[in-house]
């Protein structure tokens, strides 16, 4: 167990969550890390609890309401057990590679496969902080745009349907003590922010930019014109023509590079291929393992934290396309 109880370990985790009502008490702390609180009148106290239930309901002792417990966040209206959704949250944030749907719902035991889909598309949900820092504050910043998608046949030379992602990820330096033949580079990739979107404009571009990096923060770019309004918006732009050298591009733009060959490394090897319908939430998925790459079982613990105050898609929603998944 690490300082804050998280647990680092495999056997760990089985010792800290071993039935239901582990798991329930733990998702009532991150509902309520002050004490019960209802949510029909605000007051405060310790509930009336059923023990003979077997959902867990809490009722309010002052207006007698009743409250779920996994009301309000991306476990609603689930009947799949807690201890699976922890299991489920477990996979999901702590293995490097993740998790397929197929894979989901083979280690977990799900009979159909539209659970396992559904479940991870609500852990989805839940891994994009609303309140989250823009970064660029300290650190330069790198921004550039690629292709998600296979080629199209047949329709024509430069046809493609490809998604376009726009990424912007800081650089870090190494301390002095942190230097060693072990690191090949002296800076290393801080966080990062992924979105689809529409196309190259400007429009597009500088949006990004301006909802992702802190005001007045260094901004390296391509000769891409779609960059052109950043010094005029308030940052230090410094782009650079690459002509597709790898030289310039290594010097550079080396790090958000680094991460969209891991993205697409990612999304071929473990999903092989995903829509552009539900491209968005796997790109939160990466960002939110990328950035908590250091500290998996804390990204655990941020998963279903921020599940516990979220809301999630329904199968149909996820089908219709009605569903509109946030952004990392």
């Amino acid at each position: 167990m690490d300082l804050r109880g998280f647990p680092t370990t495999l056997p760990e985790f089985q010792r800290v969550f071993p039935d239901e009502a582990a798991c329930a008490k733990y998702l009532e702390h991150l509902r309520w890390p002050n004490g019960f609180t209802c949510t029909k009148c605000g007051s405060s106290g310790e509930p009336y609890r059923f023990a003979q239930r077997t959902s867990v309901v809490l009722r309010c002792r002052a207006c007698q309401a009743n409250v779920s417990l996994m009301a309000d966040t991306v476990l609603k209206d689930s009947h799949t057990p807690l201890s699976i959704w922890f299991w489920g949250a477990y996979l999901v944030a702590t293995q490097t590679p993740g998790q397929s749907a197929l894979q989901f719902q083979r280690q977990l035991g799900l009979s159909r496969y539209e659970t396992a889909f559904q479940m991870l598309h609500k852990l989805r949900a839940g891994m994009v902080r609303p309140e989250r820092d823009a970064i660029g504050s300290q650190h330069p910043v790198e921004v550039d745009e690629t292709f998600v998608g296979g080629r199209t046949k047949g329709e024509g030379r430069g046809v493609h349907h490809k998604a376009t992602i726009v990424g912007a990820i800081e650089v870090r330096t190494r301390m002095p003590v942190e230097k060693s033949k072990k690191h090949k580079r002296v800076v290393y990739a801080g966080r990062l922010r992924l979105r689809l979107v529409p196309g190259r404009g400007a429009k597009e571009l500088t949006q990004f930019v301006q909802e992702n990096v802190a005001q007045g923060a260094v901004v390296r770019t391509d000769g891409w014109r779609g960059y052109d309004d950043l010094a005029k918006l308030g940052y230090t732009h410094e782009p650079l023509v690459l002509d597709g050298d790898p030289e310039r591009v290594d010097a550079h733009l080396p790090m958000i590079h680094i991460a969209f060959s891991n993205l697409k490394t990612w999304l071929l090897g473990t999903h092989h291929g995903v829509s552009q319908q539900h491209l968005q939430a796997y790109l939160n998925e990466f960002v939110f393992r990328f950035n908590r790459r250091f500290y998996p079982m804390t990204a655990f613990n941020s998963a279903l934290g921020l599940a516990a105050h979220a809301s999630a898609p329904t199968y149909e929603t996820l089908y219709s396309g009605e569903w509109i998944h946030p952004t990392a």
